[in-house]
């Protein structure tokens, strides 16, 4: 009887660090990395999520901009990271789905380096024009064929989401000379159309509707399947290319470095299920467009971001595009 009391004594001891970390978790702020600069669409979603992921940790989540190579070196910073849960990313399609296909010599492994903790959704693509060109896409598409090479857009980056979005609406129209201007962000993207450096900046939809509804650009197309609600008399690019079907999101993930702890991982999920309950934060996410994700789980997170990676892949073959 002495003999398994101490054996249940012992197996209690053993526990007790394990059960101590899941109490203290988080003692301290939490760092959300966003791997582009302020202002774009990542940017506007991050913070708004920090702000009521702090709430339910019970500590201030403290994004930190950390920009460069459309979202790599943010990315990879945090998988190099101690995984500790101090260090969190906002991950995106662009860094956690199509740059395993785009690398070639990858920084990181998009499965094997993170420990994914919840999808929260996102929001379609849109296409912007500058208010001189055509205020259609279609009818920009026509300047850009009639005369090659005059015209160019922007994107948050080569590599990127939104980048290889129009590279495939390029592809689907059978070819349009268009060159690409990559930024460091949608926000600078944006500053460069609004002064009429380039023609059409490729960004979210949440990120377009205020230059389009104060009128200082022009809102030519979204990438979903029908017209959206927040601006009925956008055609969609499914509509434009006579019903084909063209969806493209830029959609957001909540991962860590490989190897959190279980303990660390199950309070963050339960936080991230709060934060997502938040009638606020979901009022705020609908009035930019942006669909969100509040049952995902950190096991449908790792496999949807697998499939990510696996649908991409062709589409960035087709599109020949790759990062040194």
């Amino acid at each position: 009887m002495r003999r398994r009391s101490l054996i249940a004594a012992g197996a209690a001891a053993l526990a007790l660090p394990s059960l101590a970390r899941a109490q203290a978790w988080p003692s301290q702020p939490v760092r959300l990395v966003i791997a582009f600069p302020p202002g774009g669409p990542t940017d506007v979603y991050g913070r708004l999520f920090a702000e009521r992921l702090s709430r339910a940790l019970g500590q201030p989540v403290v994004v930190e901009n950390k920009a460069g190579a459309a979202g790599v070196i943010g990315s990879a910073g945090v998988a190099r990271a101690k995984p500790d849960g101090y260090t969190l990313l906002f991950g995106t399609g662009s860094t956690q789905a199509l740059y395993a296909s785009m690398a070639a010599k990858p920084e990181y492994d998009v499965v094997k380096d993170f420990t994914y903790i919840a999808h929260v959704g996102g929001g379609p693509a849109a296409f912007i024009g500058h208010l001189q060109q055509p205020d259609s896409l279609m009818g920009l598409i026509a300047v850009a064929r009639a005369k090659p090479g005059t015209l160019s857009y922007g994107s948050p980056g080569s590599g990127t989401l939104l980048h290889l979005t129009t590279e495939r609406l390029k592809t689907a129209l059978g070819g349009v000379s268009l060159t690409h201007v990559p930024y460091r962000g949608s926000g600078p993207a944006m500053t460069d159309l609004l002064a009429g450096q380039i023609a059409m900046v490729v960004t979210t939809l949440g990120s377009a509707l205020p230059f389009h509804g104060s009128g200082r650009a022009r809102l030519l197309a979204v990438a979903t399947a029908q017209r959206t609600v927040l601006a009925p008399q956008v055609p969609s690019v499914s509509e434009l290319l006579g019903g084909q079907p063209f969806e493209a999101v830029l959609w957001h993930c909540l991962a860590g470095p490989a190897g959190l702890p279980a303990e660390v991982v199950t309070r963050l999920a339960a936080a991230v299920r709060e934060t997502m309950a938040d009638a606020a934060l979901l009022k705020a996410l609908a009035d930019q467009g942006i669909v969100p994700v509040t049952d995902s789980t950190p096991a449908s997170t790792a496999e949807f971001v697998r499939a990510e990676a696996d649908r991409w892949a062709p589409i960035v073959k087709a599109a020949d595009i790759k990062l040194d």
